[in-house]
């Protein structure tokens, strides 16, 4: 059995994979509440006392950067290390890489089914790519294209500084640097970063928040809460949190093409895309992508898809395992 894992801020998801199979057969999954645990090597503990079967190695997609076979996760309190799952696991083929980067490993087994579509590019793109996801955080990746296969590859851009287009989002970076100092594009691209644009609307007078809707974000996680009111246009405030939101999103999407040249594509994946996919496909998303002055035709020309299969990142990680030939 091959175990993969993804582990983030809000979920830890992991999966048995059949060794040797190919396409990947998924032969047990679960889902465990990140925060309800004080580290990875309990959740691998408690799910493998659950499923029968040998493992022969690991790969775990993990939301933070990976330095030499640890990982201090960026959202949680946890430091993964690879060598400490190994001994649990009863074997030495044990792999940690960035949750960003096993996504794009993912990639490749994805169909037309499992994405929508903002922009088709031209017929024949090809080239590097990029992959770009908001939920409990900001995670980047790139895959470069060496002309035969795809090469992903890690990194933290979403820990970048921020950078305002308007004069509304100069006005928003001066309400963030006044709360948090250094504000980066996590700061607003995120679960916790929607809150917080809507909490800039909010105390900037934009709007009045009505006592249900106080209840509401108390009571349920207000990402969730902003969203769903913001689709559904109950009140102002969400629905001016939400369209900021999905206008960085197009316009950090844009730069992260940029600086990788995703002339192959850019890919929108993480939590949060799904669930808000009738407002990414409104135009003023694509117009924030393109929006890159002379550079605005290489930016037309490039597939924008959002990914909407949740395991990707779960097949990524065995992914590796079989790329890596479980030596």
């Amino acid at each position: 059995m091959i175990l993969a894992g993804d582990i983030g801020g809000t979920n830890t998801r992991l999966a048995l994979f059949a060794a040797g199979e190919s396409p990947l057969r998924c032969v047990a999954e679960e889902t465990f509440r990140s925060q309800h645990y004080p580290n990875l090597d309990v959740i691998v503990q408690k799910f493998m006392a659950s499923h029968d079967g040998a493992i022969t190695a690991a790969c775990f997609g993990v939301a933070g950067p990976v330095k030499q076979g640890r990982c201090k996760t960026t959202s949680l309190a946890w430091v993964v290390d690879a060598a400490s799952l190994a001994s649990i696991l009863g074997t030495e083929q044990v792999w940690l890489i960035n949750d960003l980067e096993a996504t794009a490993h993912g990639i490749a087994t994805l169909t037309a089914n499992d994405w929508l579509v903002l922009n088709a590019g031209t017929p024949d793109a090809v080239g590097n790519s990029a992959v770009i996801a908001a939920g409990t955080g900001l995670g980047e990746a790139g895959l470069h294209w060496d002309g035969k296969a795809y090469q992903p590859f890690a990194c933290e851009g979403g820990h970048t500084d921020f950078a305002p287009r308007t004069e509304l989002e100069i006005e928003l970076l001066r309400y963030l640097l006044a709360r948090f100092g250094h504000v980066s594009y996590e700061r607003v691209l995120s679960g916790p970063g929607l809150h917080t644009l809507y909490q800039f609307f909010r105390d900037t007078g934009r709007g009045v928040e009505p006592q249900w809707l106080t209840d509401e974000l108390t009571q349920r996680d207000p990402a969730a809460v902003i969203s769903q009111v913001g689709l559904e246009e109950k009140n102002e405030l969400c629905v001016q949190a939400l369209n900021l939101f999905a206008t960085l999103y197009g316009a950090e999407a844009g730069n992260l093409a940029l600086k990788v040249m995703a002339t192959g594509g850019v890919f929108i994946g993480g939590g949060i895309a799904p669930k808000i996919l009738p407002k990414l496909q409104e135009p003023f998303v694509l117009e924030a992508f393109f929006a890159k002055g002379r550079m605005r035709p290489l930016l037309e020309a490039m597939p924008v898809r959002v990914i909407t299969n949740p395991k990707v990142a779960l097949f990524g990680a065995a992914r590796v395992v079989t790329a890596r030939g479980q030596r």
